[in-house]
């Protein structure tokens, strides 16, 4: 407990200090985890809740129109909507709407907490390691009653129970390439039929994906510029042609499918800025851009994947596509006549 308050003291002087640092910047410097500091706040501005985050997810429907934000250290998707259908199989969930677009892993989850910054209330859901893997926030047009209800629903018996944070990262070991078996390997990428199976494939080799990219059969992954990837954003905005945009935590995919129209360079971020889409990505940490093809049972799909430095992907790209149909033409024709080899 003592812990706690210490930290509360540090976090409070920072704020003041710091009012403009966003809170998982401010974990940073202060060398500990955003669920961390919040929780310094549980009885004040932070509510506790319990962990039935799957009960909770599928409560939010109730909400009406909210804004879903899923991010990772260098790119942040925010998109609106309707929590619908929220699904799950095990600890695998799924909420497949038009807008609101996720992909579940609640094996990452470990913490939730209702947060109240000046008015603006949110559901805030924390992995292992204390850092954000999906967020909820009210927009103007939430049913704000529904949102007390639900946090009444599930608020924590214990608002002062101790988080148990798990910092350890496992850090994968790239085998050396002449160690993979690539022609076995390009032979399974050939015969793909969904691309749901890539990550399979690349387990089954012992490859990484950048390493998988790397040992691709010729033609189906080549490393582009930075620069294509904005030329292609921009092309899609130009023609409205609608794209499906991938960003992802350890416990969330969230996508958004649709036209991207306001893009906006700020320092080192790219955005889009629309009314029910936003994306912010951090350019400079973009260490690669690549070009893949896969196979499936509807023909090629073509995606463009960035990477950081150490080779955690950061958003991808595609054609707007739904299983059973092929890829949008022209979204293949334009990457294919944009996209410049590094």
């Amino acid at each position: 407990m003592e812990k706690v308050i210490e930290l509360k003291k540090q976090w409070e002087a920072f704020k003041t200090e710091n009012p403009k640092v966003r809170i998982r910047d401010a974990a940073k410097q202060l060398d500990t985890t955003e669920a961390e500091l919040l929780a310094t706040s549980a009885g004040d501005t932070v509510t506790r809740l319990t962990n039935d985050f799957q009960e909770i997810l599928k409560s939010i429907e109730s909400l009406g129109k909210v804004m879903a934000l899923t991010r990772n250290d260098y790119c942040v998707h925010e998109r609106k909507g309707v929590y619908k259908d929220v699904t799950f199989s095990g600890p695998m969930g799924l909420a497949v709407n038009p807008d609101i677009d996720l992909r579940l892993f609640m094996m990452q989850w470990s913490s939730a907490f209702a947060v109240d910054e000046n008015g603006r209330k949110s559901l805030q859901f924390f992995g292992k390691d204390g850092n954000a893997v999906h967020k909820i926030y009210l927009v103007e047009t939430s049913d704000a009653a529904a949102y007390d209800t639900l946090v009444n629903k599930f608020v924590a018996h214990d608002q002062n129970a101790v988080l148990v944070i798990n910092k350890d990262k496992k850090i994968v070991e790239e085998k050396p390439d002449a160690e993979i078996d690539a022609a076995g390997f390009q032979q399974t990428w050939l015969s793909l039929k969904d691309t749901h199976d890539f990550h399979g494939m690349l387990r089954k080799f012992g490859v990484t994906r950048t390493q998988g990219l790397r040992l691709a059969p010729e033609g189906h992954a080549v490393s582009i510029t930075k620069e294509s990837l904005k030329a292609v954003m921009e092309k899609a905005s130009e023609t409205d042609l609608e794209i499906m945009v991938f960003t992802g935590s350890a416990g969330c995919i969230q996508i958004h499918t649709g036209l991207v129209k306001n893009l906006l360079q700020t320092g080192p971020w790219f955005n889009v800025l629309d009314p029910d889409f936003d994306l912010h990505l951090r350019e400079d940490a973009i260490a690669s851009v690549w070009l893949v093809k896969k196979p499936t049972a509807d023909g090629i799909v073509t995606s463009i994947e960035v990477f950081d430095e150490n080779g955690e992907i950061i958003v991808q790209f595609f054609g707007k596509r739904k299983p059973g149909i092929p890829e949008n033409e022209h979204w293949r024709l334009m990457v294919n006549e944009i996209a410049v080899i590094a």
